[in-house]
């Protein structure tokens, strides 16, 4: 444990707390010198904080660190990322036989036939992000392994598990899906998008809800230690509010939660019974501040890398192609308008500038038939947007939540992303200035498990789109840089307006809540490229510390 912040006191609903000694930084254009929380609650700044320094139950010196609102993640999968804790690491993997080293070692200290599961590969390893079975079967040939891409909609697997699942040369492709195959017509061993990924969900056994709770507590972990206190959970499927409601009973949920359900295509009219039931379930819990499921997601597409995000104008490579429509454009607004007139907030994932125009023209539909209410409809990832729909989200009040790490010159986008979408298009991705020039409010998403869940990482690269090399020096794309402090606001005070928390988190304003997070330095005033290596050395939950370094 760090040295820098004091020992622990009991926390009790009236302690009183002062930090000084650095920089607190209350909202954009508001900073001060001191704080004091009593309770959970936020009761002076300044001058005034300091005079409460002699009575205070507490004195916290920051060090001349940075004392900032706790982030909030608008996008995130929590218990996919505590999942990956418990099978074969792979994300760390920089080639096919470092990911082979990894799947045989786990299968030698965890014998028996059952199946490996593990995530977040590199799908840039390989051509195409087409990978064998076969390279599988070399390391793992008697029992199934699946493993996800880091993009989540792909996925690679052994031949063990292609028979399992009943995938063979005479298997079609299925609605929503594609699967790869060798010159003959074989499967090859890499599925993409839902229809076909679910072929493997059908035979592959689910985790135990005792799995499902050890990740959950993981996440919370995880976040905690990167500053975050809030989180959008942007894919739960049926069983998956279990574990926050068990984390929620016995006090163990330390981020607080909004849970958004995902919405099927396929069969999406028989899911909002269920979605209505668990929403009242966990306000029956009576805890919304701390839990609450007022969310659905829906995917309008895949992603560019896999030739599946929906495009305006056909793909360059692989056979040409718009991509793939994950809802046809009148279902998708169909299912977002009897969303919303039940009162849940959309959340779209939205890749290509074709699935963009199909969640705004969603939305813009349920707008015009449902009675206004403050819904805050969501669109997240916007890689490529058509100038003609640029300004339709402010018009429409969409908040965009951005995943900053996305926005890198790096090998998938060099090898996958831009060849299939050519120079011209290759310099409209991620335009997030131009989203802030246009008013649009901006929230900080990580997808985490996908890219990593830091939120200072993400900061310092929506300062300087460099990779972690620092290249290229002036930034990729570098006219959609945004400053600093506009990036800091997206992941505090914009991620609160999509949670629906900035009346009571978001800031450090006097009478808000003390979701905190303390920085080793001053992130305003260092170098750009620095930013991404600053460290979080405490964390705050409702004035309690969850986190120290």
């Amino acid at each position: 444990m760090s040295q820098m912040l004091l020992s622990r006191t009991d926390h009790r609903d009236d302690a009183l707390h002062v930090f000084h000694n650095g920089r607190v930084w209350v909202r954009k254009g508001v900073t001060t010198s001191a704080i004091a929380v009593r309770g959970a609650v936020v009761v002076a700044l300044g001058e005034a904080a300091e005079h409460l320094s002699a009575e205070a139950d507490e004195v916290v010196d920051l060090r001349s660190g940075l004392l900032l609102p706790a982030f909030g993640d608008g996008h995130s999968h929590p218990i996919f990322g505590g999942l990956e804790s418990q099978g074969p690491d792979v994300a760390h993997a920089t080639s096919i036989p470092q990911i082979q080293h990894a799947l045989r070692d786990w299968a030698d200290s965890h014998p028996g036939g059952g199946w490996i599961f593990a995530a977040s590969y590199d799908p840039a390893l390989a051509q195409g992000g087409s990978f064998d079975a076969r390279w599988i079967d070399e390391v793992v040939p008697d029992r199934p392994v699946w493993l996800r891409a880091h993009d989540y909609h792909t996925a690679w697997c052994n031949s063990r598990a292609l028979a399992l699942a009943g995938i063979t040369a005479a298997t079609p492709d299925p609605p929503l899906g594609r699967i790869d195959r060798r010159e003959g017509g074989e499967p090859k061993g890499t599925l993409r998008e839902w229809g076909a990924v679910d072929l493997l969900a059908k035979v592959a056994p689910h985790p135990s809800r005792e799995s499902l709770d050890r990740a959950l507590h993981t996440a919370c972990e995880e976040q905690n230690k990167c500053g975050v206190t809030w989180m959008q959970d942007a894919w739960v499927d049926e069983g998956m509010d279990l574990p926050y409601r068990d984390l929620l009973s016995q006090g163990d949920l330390s981020v607080r939660s909004n849970l958004a359900f995902r919405a099927d295509s396929r069969y999406w009219r028989r899911q909002f019974e269920g979605f209505q039931r668990a929403r009242q379930d966990i306000r029956n819990m009576g805890q919304e501040r701390f839990l609450d499921a007022r969310t659905v997601k829906f995917f309008a597409d895949g992603v560019i890398e896999s030739g599946t995000g929906a495009m305006l104008e056909p793909y360059l490579d692989d056979g040409g192609g718009n991509g793939m429509e994950v809802w046809d454009h009148d279902e998708l607004a169909e299912a977002v308008m009897f969303a919303d007139s039940l009162g849940f907030q959309v959340h779209i994932h939205a890749i290509g500038d074709r699935a963009v125009r199909n969640a705004l023209d969603a939305i813009e539909a349920a707008m015009r038939r449902n009675a206004g209410w403050d819904r805050r409809p969501v669109v997240t990832h916007v890689q490529i947007i058509d100038e003609h729909d640029m300004g339709r989200f402010a018009d429409l009040g969409v908040i965009v939540n951005v995943e900053s790490l996305w926005m890198q010159q790096d090998a998938l986008m060099v090898r996958l992303t831009e060849p299939r979408l050519g120079e011209v298009r290759s310099r409209r991705q991620y335009a997030l200035a131009d989203l802030h020039k246009a008013g649009v409010t901006l929230s900080h998403g990580s997808d985490w498990p996908i890219s990593s869940n830091n939120p200072v990482m993400s900061i310092g690269r929506a300062v300087t789109r460099k990779t972690d090399q620092g290249v290229p020096e002036e930034g990729w794309i570098p006219e959609e840089r945004i400053a600093v402090e506009d990036a800091i606001d997206m992941a505090t005070r914009g991620s609160a307006m999509q949670g629906f928390t900035e009346g009571f988190r978001g800031t450090l304003d006097v009478g808000r809540h003390a979701d905190m997070v303390l920085l080793e330095r001053d992130i305003t005033a260092i170098p750009p490229d620095d930013i991404a290596r600053t460290r979080v050395l405490g964390t705050w939950l409702d004035g309690s510390r969850v986190y120290e370094r």
